[in-house]
């Protein structure tokens, strides 16, 4: 890359392009920001997930459409299962049944809404794991700001769709798991 006289210093092409990136709210160049893993991890028993916002996920207005918080909390509890150790694809294979989990109730409260570029974290934990159903609380920040705060409750299905018992083994990952995965 060719470099620019910039007064005393030289400065490549990539450092002028630096100079043009756009700041967040904070003033820091968007490549700044810091990295999380790509299937969150398990905080104090709760499995925390960190996206950003993209140009596809907001309205005319800027705001995140209502609808993708669905597509955040979707992706966070894939990612949750899979940091348990748990493989849907999997469970769906195994034994003469299968099992699958399917959404069977959601609540949610918007509190805030979040905007293009915004890096919100979606925190899911496991308030209640046995018999044929689940119940996950899930909450979306940005930073301290509370945003959704929603509950979900998951039906234990076989192949067919219809209801069945979630193993013990797999309850005690979703209850305990996530406890022994934070204290390490």
């Amino acid at each position: 890359m060719t470099a620019i006289s910039m007064g005393n210093r030289a400065e490549t092409g990539f450092d002028l392009l630096r100079l043009l990136e756009p700041k967040n709210k904070r003033g820091l160049h968007v490549s700044e920001t810091k990295y999380f893993p790509l299937s969150g991890e398990i905080i104090e028993g709760a499995h925390h997930l960190t996206q950003r916002v993209y140009y596809e996920d907001t309205d005319f207005s800027g705001a995140v459409y209502h609808a993708r918080y669905l597509h955040f909390m979707e992706r966070a509890r894939t990612d949750y299962l899979r940091c348990l150790g748990v493989e849907q694809s999997a469970l769906f294979e195994a034994s003469d049944e299968g099992l699958a989990f399917m959404v069977h109730r959601m609540e949610i409260d918007f509190k805030a809404p979040a905007r293009m570029d915004d890096v919100i974290t979606v925190v899911t934990r496991t308030g209640k794991a046995g018999g044929a159903k689940m119940i996950l609380e899930q909450t979306i920040s940005r930073g301290t700001q509370l945003l959704i705060d929603a509950k979900v409750i998951i039906a234990v299905v076989n192949r067919q769709g219809r209801p069945r018992r979630l193993p013990e083994q797999l309850a005690y990952q979703f209850l305990a798991k996530g406890q022994e995965n934070s204290a390490k």
